[in-house]
């Protein structure tokens, strides 16, 4: 055993009702086909770790039945505890998950989808790497997705913009496994939204605010049941987690570059303006102030960015 799971082994079983040292957040929105078995496979890879845990699902307004069987799998299963916490309706996958966060007792949470792609068994691989990352994400080698065609060339494109505007490398930027600290996470629940691009917010807020993130490779399966990937509508979305949460903490990332593509417009057509008319016009002029504004608007951004952390 290496590094927090040494220290586990050493401490003695917590009380019911008790803190943990892990928190299995299960986000499910009509999953009656697998969460029985995504269940029964947590369960099976956790209870050979020396680690107090919980799995706590989180019923998103579920229609077809879903609350219903894994309350039947916690109450049957005698093996760990598992809590059911159910939505009264509908509100998106990151409200799920803020709730699951919130309601968690373990020290390190643990986020993986109810459909079935993400391997339980690469959740211990990930918990190696605590205490010295504060959040470890699983990258998938393989897209199985619906819509790969669209699919493909989006992630990759998002994906290589928000390598530029945050500085780091990252493989798999909306993968549904993570694990993380839970006391380092609620401080960055507020920019978390309640749709789709939830889990690139959390590695993004991370990752912009001088966290240590590692990437896992795992394996990536075909989900079961329908996929709930709604490709422009999501894709688009995804676009906008990305700058949104550059502008919340890196905003000279975004101003700065579309500064200098200003002021070197400016620059040029005052060039060409000269060498025809010789002298400049009232438009180039327009166009360098333009340029020189979005850079303050920048550096003012950075100030009250820098402000804030403090």
């Amino acid at each position: 055993m290496e590094g927090w799971q040494r220290q586990i082994a050493a401490e003695p079983a917590l009380e019911v009702g008790s803190p943990c040292q892990l928190s299995v957040v299960l986000p499910a929105y009509n999953e009656r086909r697998a969460i029985q078995q995504v269940l029964a496979e947590l369960v099976s890879v956790l209870s050979q770790e020396p680690v107090e845990y919980e799995i706590l699902v989180v019923d998103d307004g579920s229609t077809d039945g879903t609350g219903e069987l894994a309350e039947q799998f916690a109450h049957s299963c005698w093996d760990c505890p598992v809590r059911i916490i159910r939505c009264p309706q509908r509100r998106g996958a990151g409200a799920a998950r803020k709730v699951g966060i919130r309601q968690a007792r373990g020290q390190i949470v643990v986020m993986l989808d109810a459909d079935g792609t993400y391997p339980a068994e690469a959740i211990p691989s990930l918990l190696q790497h605590f205490p010295a990352y504060d959040q470890v994400n699983g990258a998938r080698t393989s897209e199985q997705g619906s819509w790969p065609w669209l699919r493909r060339p989006a992630k990759w494109f998002i994906r290589k913009l928000a390598c530029y505007l945050t500085g780091h490398h990252i493989p798999d930027l909306n993968t549904g496994l993570k694990a993380f600290k839970r006391d380092v996470m609620l401080d960055w629940l507020w920019v978390v939204p309640d749709g789709f691009s939830c889990v690139t917010t959390m590695t993004l807020a991370f990752l912009t605010n001088g966290h240590a993130v590692k990437y896992v490779p795992i394996q990536y399966r075909p989900r079961i049941g329908r996929s709930k990937f709604r490709p422009v509508q999501d894709s688009l979305s995804y676009l906008a987690t990305v700058l949104r949460m550059v502008l919340y903490f890196r905003p000279l990332k975004v101003f700065l570059p579309l500064a200098g593509v200003v002021i070197a417009g400016g620059v040029l057509k005052s060039f060409l303006s000269w060498r025809i008319t010789g002298s400049m016009q009232e438009s180039d002029v327009v166009i360098l102030t333009a340029g020189f504004l979005t850079c303050m608007f920048g550096l003012l951004a950075e100030v009250i960015v820098a402000h804030h952390r403090r």
